[in-house]
C-alpha cells in the first residue's frame, strides 16, 4: 500500500487515530497481504511442479509409442534398407508439423527407447518416475512450462 504522508496525517486526522496505531495497522496489512503472497506462490509453484510431472509423464509414453509405432512399420515391412528411408522422411514431415523433438537423431533415441522397454505396461508404470533426464526429448517441453 503506498500512501503519501500529507495523505497519511489527513487520514489519522479524520479518524482521530493516533499515528502510531495507524502506521501499525498499515503494517498489520502489509504483513497479511505479504503471508497471502507467500501462499498463493507456493500454490502456484506446486501446481507448476504438478503438471511438469504431468506432461514429462505423457511424453514418456508419446515418445514410447512413436518409436514403436515407427519400428513395428519397419519390422513389418522386413527390410532394413525400408527403415534407412523412412525414418528420415518421417522425422522431416514430422518436424514440420511440430518441431525439433522429433528430428532425426530424436526419432532413433525414440526408436530405442521403446526397442529397451518392449513392454508397453512397464513404460506406464515406469513414467511417471521417469525424470526430464532420462528422456531428453522431454527437456525443451518442460522449460516451456517452467517458464509460465
Amino acid at each position: 500500500m503506498v500512501m503519501n504522508l500529507s495523505c497519511f496525517l489527513y487520514v489519522c486526522n479524520k479518524n482521530n487515530v493516533s499515528i502510531t496505531a495507524m502506521a501499525k495497522k498499515i503494517n498489520d496489512i502489509e504483513i497479511i497481504n505479504t503471508n497471502l503472497l507467500d501462499e498463493l506462490s507456493q500454490l502456484i509453484e506446486q501446481s507448476k511442479q504438478q503438471v511438469a510431472a504431468q506432461v514429462n509423464s505423457a511424453l514418456t509414453l508419446l515418445f514410447w509409442q512413436v518409436g514403436n509405432t515407427i519400428n513395428q512399420n519397419i519390422f513389418k515391412n522386413k527390410r532394413a534398407e525400408y527403415g534407412k528411408q523412412i525414418v528420415p522422411k518421417v522425422s522431416t514431415q514430422l518436424e514440420n508439423k511440430y518441431g525439433r523433438n522429433f528430428e532425426i537423431k530424436n526419432l532413433r533415441r525414440m526408436m530405442r527407447f521403446a526397442e529397451q522397454f518392449n513392454d508397453f505396461q512397464i513404460v506406464v508404470t515406469l513414467s511417471p518416475q521417469l525424470n526430464y533426464f532420462f528422456n531428453p526429448f522431454v527437456q525443451q517441453s518442460l522449460k516451456i512450462i517452467k517458464s509460465i
